[in-house]
């Protein structure tokens, strides 16, 4: 159909929102044919995008379509299936969730849906715990406002594979875009379709995470703590309070949930700009560290207090700090060594400390949903207790295998002991990493995003990915000459095929592009290992001005 079909229709459908209704009719012509000109993507993140009226946007009916399509897998691959939702706080998240449930009941799937906003870890949890078939999160992550997003589950309470998500995207395909009514949630909630999950689980969770502290101790701390206006809020305090030896001050403009964000447009702890009220209460306060909670609650940020101003910590160098404190306090069982796993585009620095500690260390993909899988197939093993941890350096932590993914409640316990533990020592975060880069060298990586809106953008990404592979002329450059290359979905790597291509370079020097699997971007990750700051800092800007040119 063209966009003008579709606008047409769209505009007619008897079930459209005044909302949606409203934005139709008061569209431009360019509006129109981005809202149009696609089907919103479903992959192995789900669904992700904009807010709006279209089949390329986050709506009631791209939820609906998705939400049929996963009911008819759930459908042929489980004889009496089940499916566990959650949602966060973001605009339209309940409506969403609520809507997933009605549909998947209509199709006669059993829901289990948390009452309130849980953030992912706890979807995760509950998909295992409650040995569901399935789970949906709606969720756009650390994504800005007018973003949100449907993220899947399976029941291993990992995100969907790719074999998994193709199958669904097939189902999808066979739906229509548009229904004639909305299904009831109220009317499958009363009929017990739809079911609440109850206190039970959420109270296994907490003790579940409490179980993962393996060296508590009673100094006290002092701490700052900001959600970021999302899920976090309640279960990370809940945990702060079970510790007995913390002390939290909230953020209070950025305390309860708003999917608006209205302090802070891009909710990231990633970045600096959104921890700027943590920084500045931490500073007044005299607290010793501070640290936020992405809105779904699955990535954690932090910084440490040093006088009168604030240090933030990568998140290479936190999950280092982690899996260093692990290492220190975990007793050893067993005769084979514990596992770490880690994505290819986090910190090498793993591998000297996995050296010293006899560590098997695991490389992965992208995604947490790959160190879920190797937590699944210790499992399978029967050699789940040698899961140690896993990191990524988009600040993404796990230290046990109850959740399947990245759980920045668990981080958010294991930085408040690890800071507690150092602090009764006289040390702080800070001290540690400075030792242990004296000890190993200091491993630096820089993050490039290019973004590419639209459909001329998708086509730019492809065309770039392309010349990737293909063009020898890319490496005339002196910087590039000699590069080592690595093509994740050529060349035989031991790991799934997947749109990545990895170059090293000589004097430690390496980089990483691939799609991101959610946003129209490509993203850079740019590897050095240096004696000083100042070199790092002076060999990274040489390979972006390489890699600039390449991706621009």
């Amino acid at each position: 159909m063209s966009v003008a079909e579709k606008y047409r229709d769209w505009t007619c459908c008897p079930a459209m929102t005044d909302e949606l209704l409203s934005e139709l009719r008061t569209m431009d012509e360019d509006t129109k044919n981005d809202s149009f000109y696609r089907d919103l993507a479903f992959g192995t993140g789900g669904l992700r995008g904009v807010l709006g009226a279209g089949t390329n946007r986050m709506n009631l009916f791209t939820v609906m379509k998705a939400t049929r399509g996963l009911g008819f897998w759930l459908l042929e691959s489980y004889p009496n299936p089940s499916c566990a939702v959650s949602c966060d706080s973001r605009i339209h998240s309940r409506d969403f969730a609520e809507l997933t449930a009605a549909v998947l009941a209509e199709m006669g799937i059993r829901v289990l849906i948390y009452p309130d906003l849980e953030p992912t870890p706890m979807l995760s949890f509950a998909v295992r715990h409650l040995s569901a078939s399935a789970g949906v999160m709606i969720t756009a992550s650390h994504n800005p406002a007018k973003y949100n997003g449907y993220k899947v589950y399976g029941p291993d309470g990992c995100q969907i594979t790719p074999e998994a998500a193709s199958l669904i995207q097939r189902y999808i395909g066979q739906q229509n875009d548009l229904s004639d009514r909305l299904p009831s949630f109220e009317q499958y909630l009363s009929s017990g379709m739809i079911r609440y999950i109850t206190e039970n689980t959420i109270e296994s969770y907490f003790r579940s995470v409490r179980s993962l502290r393996v060296c508590p101790c009673s100094q006290p701390l002092h701490v700052v703590y900001t959600p970021l206006n999302g899920a976090g809020n309640v279960p990370v305090r809940e945990i702060m309070r079970r510790m007995g030896n913390i002390l939290v001050e909230v953020v209070a403009e950025q305390e309860l949930p708003d999917g608006r964000f209205p302090t802070c447009p891009y909710p990231n702890p990633e970045i600096r700009e959104a921890m700027s009220l943590a920084i500045e209460k931490t500073i007044r306060t005299g607290a010793d560290l501070c640290f936020a909670t992405d809105p779904d609650c699955d990535r954690m940020g932090a910084g440490v207090r040093v006088g009168e101003e604030v240090i933030l910590i990568s998140g290479n160098d936190m999950g280092i700090l982690m899996l260093d404190y692990l290492c220190r306090h975990t007793e050893r069982k067993g005769n084979l060594p514990p596992v770490v796993v880690k994505t290819i585009v986090t910190t090498e620095m793993a591998s000297a400390l996995c050296r010293k500690y006899g560590l098997e260390l695991r490389n992965v993909l992208t995604g947490f949903k790959y160190i879920g899988e190797q937590i699944g197939r210790l499992e399978a093993e029967g050699m789940e207790n040698r899961f140690l941890f896993g990191f990524e350096e988009s600040y993404g932590y796990l230290s046990g295998t109850d959740v399947r993914d990245k759980d920045a409640v668990n981080a958010a316990l294991l930085l408040c002991d690890m800071a507690a533990e150092l602090k009764s020592r006289g040390l702080t975060l800070l001290d540690r990493l400075h030792a242990l880069q004296k000890e190993f060298g200091l491993y630096v990586q820089r993050l490039l995003t290019y973004e590419y809106e639209g459909r001329d953008g998708l086509l730019r990404m492809q065309e770039i990915m392309a010349c990737l592979r293909m063009s020898p002329d890319l490496f005339d450059n002196s910087f590039l000459r000699g590069a080592e290359r690595v093509d994740y979905l050529h060349d035989d790597t031991g790991l799934p095929q997947s749109d990545v291509i990895s170059f090293s370079l000589p004097d430690d020097n390496r980089f990483i592009v691939r799609p991101s699997g959610t946003e129209p971007k490509l993203k850079a990750y740019l590897f050095t290992r240096a004696r000083t700051a100042e070199e790092a800092s002076r060999k990274l800007d040489l390979l972006q001005a390489a890699v600039d040119r390449l991706c621009r």
